[in-house]
């Protein structure tokens, strides 16, 4: 069970160059939760993050951050490509980065099969394709430029944009292989990752920066600070089941070379297995992809993630109830 009795006094390490967090918090309503996110750049964090799936859009969040919290460095992780047009996704980032001037970062992937094709009845075609398209028209209707261009997945006639953010917000790429990390060093700011150990990292960091050795790597990191083992695995069981049978995130891991200790999971679960595939997870794998145990071994272990080359770690605080203890725990100082 959560254990609420956190040390004010912990040593901590040294705060890394960035330290996001994840938006909006869970179990608050978002229209609650200007006082808890003010607090953040007082405790040392100099992101907040948001994503887009069934929960609030990846915009609102951040424009209201903005106000709260005027210093933070908003973004999104990520907008999909698929749910909205080419221009109106630049709309939405030219927007939000006039609001912010310097402060907001694009971040865009594919999303998966189930949120574009399931809930948005748009087909999941060629998704290297569509973001590589995405990005290409992003970086010229970002600039001001004027498009028209029949891009490989799509086309523009005409289109600019009425206001234009000074500076232009970067471009991030959420990727997870070899072909979509690649593209993210050469042609974006950097890449997102998602779904991965702190030893995974070095397996995606050289291909991302392969464009550059400034590219940046932000990374959404599961974190359950002050969790015992049993309550934190369960949660981490849960959420691996839900998500690394998606096809997407099964090749990813397939690439990372989880064959064998994700095949009995992969196999049960395609047979109607749930709880067979849920009992069939390896604590090890738990543990390297969820962040849990007192607030110091966890701040140690979002450290190695640092250590491997993310240059931005951003927590995903997954204890029940008040998120705050947790966050002012895991705070870089």
């Amino acid at each position: 069970m959560p254990e609420n009795n956190i040390p004010p006094d912990r040593h901590v390490p040294e705060p890394t160059r960035r330290w996001g967090l994840t938006i909006p918090l869970d179990g608050i309503p978002l229209r609650d939760q200007r006082d808890l996110i003010a607090e953040l750049p007082h405790l040392g964090y100099t992101d907040v993050w948001s994503s887009e799936s069934s929960d609030a859009d990846a915009f609102t969040p951040l424009a209201l951050a903005s106000v709260w919290a005027p210093t933070l460095r908003l973004g999104t992780a990520i907008v999909p490509v698929y749910t909205r047009g080419p221009a109106t996704l630049a709309i939405s980032a030219n927007t939000l980065a006039s609001v912010a001037p310097g402060r907001f970062v694009l971040g865009i992937g594919s999303s998966s099969s189930v949120i574009v094709e399931k809930w948005n009845s748009i087909p999941f075609d060629e998704p290297y394709k569509r973001v590589r398209d995405s990005l290409r028209f992003l970086r010229s209707a970002l600039a001001g430029e004027k498009v028209t261009q029949q891009y490989g997945t799509f086309g523009v006639d005409g289109f600019r944009a009425g206001l234009i953010a000074d500076p232009p917000p970067p471009v991030l790429l959420a990727a997870m292989r070899p072909a979509m990390l690649r593209l993210a060093g050469r042609e974006a700011d950097g890449a997102i990752v998602n779904w991965l150990s702190a030893d995974d990292v070095e397996t995606v960091a050289p291909y991302v920066h392969a464009g550059g050795s400034d590219k940046e790597i932000v990374a959404r990191i599961f974190v359950l600070p002050g969790v015992d083992s049993d309550t934190a695995r369960a949660v981490g069981r849960r959420r691996i089941a839900a998500y690394l049978n998606v096809p997407v995130y099964r090749a990813f891991h397939e690439f990372l070379g989880r064959q064998e200790e994700l095949g009995g999971m992969w196999q049960a679960w395609s047979e109607g297995d749930r709880a067979g595939a849920l009992a069939a997870i390896p604590d090890q794998v738990v543990d390297d992809l969820f962040v849990h145990g007192p607030p110091e071994a966890c701040l140690e272990h979002i450290e190695r993630y640092t250590a491997a080359g993310v240059t931005t770690p951003v927590i995903s605080v997954l204890t029940p109830g008040d998120p705050m203890p947790a966050i002012r725990a895991l705070a870089p100082r």
